[in-house]
């Protein structure tokens, strides 16, 4: 069994532990947004280890849109490593936790259709991505078969 590490973010770890320490009851928005947010439970690429990453929660239908934003920093975050080298995730959604399979997007129109349904629901992806050269990589999770 893999081991857990917890984010080096000070702000990362506690959401996590709010979170999953609640069962999902507290620690279900962004830092006092009031915008809500998703466990990501993944392997570590390089450490093997078992990683947990709060992100949006962007929905379409029963599939999550997972977006490699990093506020719009020029390089990806690490767990967008992690999923390309490893797509079994789970996610929890409030008191919901459920394996799900991701993968990257690579169809245009695809792509189009998502990114409009990311930037609704979380309008400074939009900025974001103006702020970097490098094209921000979104991520279907549908639950695992």
């Amino acid at each position: 069994m893999a081991k857990y590490i917890p984010s080096p973010r000070d702000w990362v770890r506690e959401q996590v532990e709010l979170y999953e320490g609640s069962g999902g009851t507290k620690g279900t928005t962004l830092r006092d947004t009031g915008l809500p947010v998703i466990i990501v439970t993944n392997t570590g690429n390089k450490t093997g280890g078992i990683r947990k990453t709060p992100l949006m929660r962007v929905k379409d239908g029963a599939n999550y849109v997972l977006v490699g934003s990093q506020g719009g920093a020029p390089t990806n975050p690490v767990w967008v490593y992690n999923l390309r080298a490893n797509p079994a995730v789970e996610i929890r959604d409030h008191t919901v936790v459920q394996p799900m399979r991701v993968r990257e997007v690579q169809d245009e129109a695809e792509r189009a259709r998502l990114w409009e349904i990311a930037v609704a629901a979380f309008p400074p992806y939009a900025e974001y991505q103006g702020k970097t050269t490098r094209k921000i990589p979104l991520f279907v999770a549908e639950p695992a078969r």
